[in-house]
């Protein structure tokens, strides 16, 4: 009886992570932070965090850390396979 009542915390926080994971990219594709510059990206994450932190008090500093992280990694650009096969090129010559 007590792993149904462990388990229902662990369900609910995952359920309020992935709202705040689905709210953070939401924000991000309204936002025009995919175009902003490393600097201005860095000070919409610190707000936009803030502001998740509040808004979804159930989630601990390390479920907010993994949430940014997530945030940040969606945010950069994706390298090609041609720029990626043109770097080896270049570093083989």
């Amino acid at each position: 009886m007590s792993k149904g009542k462990s388990s229902k915390p662990k369900a609910a926080t995952s359920r309020l992570l992935d709202q705040a994971r689905d709210e953070l990219f939401s924000h991000i594709l309204r936002c025009g932070v995919l175009e902003a510059a490393a600097s201005d990206q860095k000070e919409w994450f610190d707000d936009t965090m803030e502001y998740l932190a509040e808004r979804y008090e159930g989630l601990n500093p390390r479920e907010l850390e993994s949430l940014r992280q997530l945030g940040e990694r969606y945010c950069q650009p994706v390298i090609s396979r041609s720029e990626e096969k043109e770097e080896t090129v270049g570093a083989t010559n």
